[in-house]
């Protein structure tokens, strides 16, 4: 989108910018630790609290392109879109069983990442590999499409193209947030999460009082939505379909059961002072699910209020159309603020994954503390700038089907990491081949599907792929278990450390 530049927006939005870029350099020194050990500078210490924690969780899981994807999709097809808020319902009993039990053992064990838990727990560096490079692929297109979300935010304001200095605004952005990741570690969006989570609830807030009463009030906006909807015809309305009910409960559980295996919330969790903050951020989180719901009625919104905008841009035009341009630039401010919380985290995760499990093992076994250290700030730095080629030279579309593919493989490590916190009877071997064919079987379907998350099982219905492919991964890994035997193993855990420790609670 180009046009006229709304320069008040800018400027407030710029006037934030600067904020968090102050509060981010600064982090170094907040809960001061050792910069030169990856534990400090990848996961905090493992010092943060219950709050420290939750505003941390909630920025890394709520992202900006969370916030323009989810209502984009309500726009476009209705009730369908509201699939994310059952999942990130689903999702936190799940967290408050077992993520306090990987907290336990990586805490005893010194473990960094789920890969190291995996290495550790089954004693084969294959299936650790395996973990570490789904990890990683999963990640640097969820790092693109944050990227997207700052994006669709510049056109908004008018300053979209490279003409109109958009890509510049973008580099200057990223490599402002690389700069004080590298020198801040996992502090530093720690911070910079207050910011965000209290800027993005007062959007919400404003959004769902202002935006309604300009349109006649919630019965008059679902009415024209209603409207809109009739009037494309298929699988479109503000309630469900039918023909949507298994593709809809599919993809939330599938999506439920993916999101704390990727290596950014799995890194923020990690960063917990202890188990018991886990379990009280497990209780408090829904409450970003309720803003999660009011920001996908933005969709409804926008219907109502005639956006001529199409995909991710339909937010910030909605915000732009409805608000005084010092507002807008505010809300425009929060959803950038909600790209660069999630990125920082979700590189931190991904460099802590190359640092132990790949450069490690198979390139310097020897490394110093702060050797590690090093190569993990230095890769932090490249997957930021690789998200960045995703964005600037490849087309939107790329970035977007890998983070749907992203969704299916990263599910495919579930049986290692989340069944391996219960159980040891699954043999590497097994593991490690139901994760390829899981991959494999997964990619392929989605890719059959012109990549969509979605496949047609006769008799079943429209299901999530992800979850069909963790099925045959699961009943591969028991069959290649049962076949082919155990084999030797060197597991180093014991029962007693998956249980809260003394002085470990939090």
């Amino acid at each position: 989108m180009s046009g006229e530049v709304h320069w008040t927006a800018w400027i407030v939005f710029a006037f934030f910018f600067a904020l968090v870029t102050v509060i981010g350099f600064f982090a170094s020194r907040w809960k001061a630790g050792d910069m030169s050990e990856l534990h400090e500078w990848g996961l905090g210490g493992r010092r943060f609290g219950t709050w420290i924690t939750w505003f941390l969780l909630g920025g890394d899981v709520y992202t900006a392109y969370t916030v323009v994807a989810v209502p984009a999709l309500v726009f476009a097809i209705g009730a369908y879109g509201f699939f994310a808020l059952p999942y990130t319902i689903i999702v936190y009993p799940l967290v408050f069983a077992m993520m306090p039990r990987l907290w336990n053992v990586c805490r005893k064990h010194n473990y960094v990442t789920t890969a190291d838990f995996v290495e550790g727990r089954y004693g084969n560096h294959w299936l650790a590999l395996a973990v570490a490079l789904t990890g990683v692929l999963a990640t640097m297109p969820y790092i693109a499409l944050q990227l997207v979300g700052m994006q669709v935010v510049f056109e908004g304001m008018g300053f979209g193209g490279v003409k109109e200095g958009g890509e510049i605004a973008l580099v200057v952005a990223f490599v402002i947030l690389a700069l004080y990741t590298y020198t801040s570690g996992l502090r530093a969006p720690a911070m910079i999460a207050f910011v965000k989570d209290t800027m993005i609830y007062i959007f919400v807030l404003a959004a769902i009082i202002i935006i309604p009463a300009q349109l006649g009030g919630y019965r008059a906006m679902f009415d024209a939505a209603d409207k809109v909807f009739a009037a494309k015809g298929g699988a479109t309305g503000i309630v469900l379909q039918p023909s949507q009910v298994v593709a809809f409960a599919s993809l939330a559980l599938g999506s439920a059961f993916a999101l704390f295996l990727y290596p950014h919330t799995a890194t923020g969790t990690l960063a917990a002072s202890g188990p018991n903050v886990i379990r009280r951020n497990a209780i408090f989180l829904p409450a970003y699910t309720i803003a999660l719901g009011l920001i996908a009625m933005l969709g409804y919104m926008a219907l109502a209020a005639h956006v001529t905008a199409k995909g991710t841009a339909v937010v910030p035009a909605l915000i732009m159309q409805s608000f005084p341009e010092w507002f807008a630039g505010f809300c425009c401010a929060a959803i950038a603020l909600g790209a660069l919380v999630p990125a920082a985290i979700m590189s931190i995760g991904a460099a802590n994954l190359v640092t132990r499990n790949i450069w490690r093992p198979y390139v310097n076994s020897n490394m110093t503390p702060a050797q590690e250290s090093n190569v993990a700030k230095i890769t932090s730095l490249a997957v930021k700038f690789g998200a960045l080629v995703f964005v600037v030279f490849l087309p939107l579309e790329f970035a977007i089907n890998l983070q749907l593919l992203g969704g299916i493989w990263i599910l495919q490590i579930f049986p290692a990491v989340i069944l391996g916190l219960y159980t040891r009877w699954f043999s590497a071997r097994g593991l490690l081949i139901g994760w390829a064919v899981g991959m494999l079987l997964g990619t392929w379907m989605s890719w059959s599907q012109g990549v969509k998350p979605v496949f047609l099982l006769p008799g079943i219905g429209t299901v999530y792929i992800g979850l069909i492919a963790l099925a045959v991964n699961i009943v591969v890994a028991a069959i290649v278990t049962v076949v082919a035997g155990k084999g030797a193993t060197a597991d180093d855990t014991q029962p007693s450390d998956y249980e809260d420790a003394p002085g470990t609670a939090g």
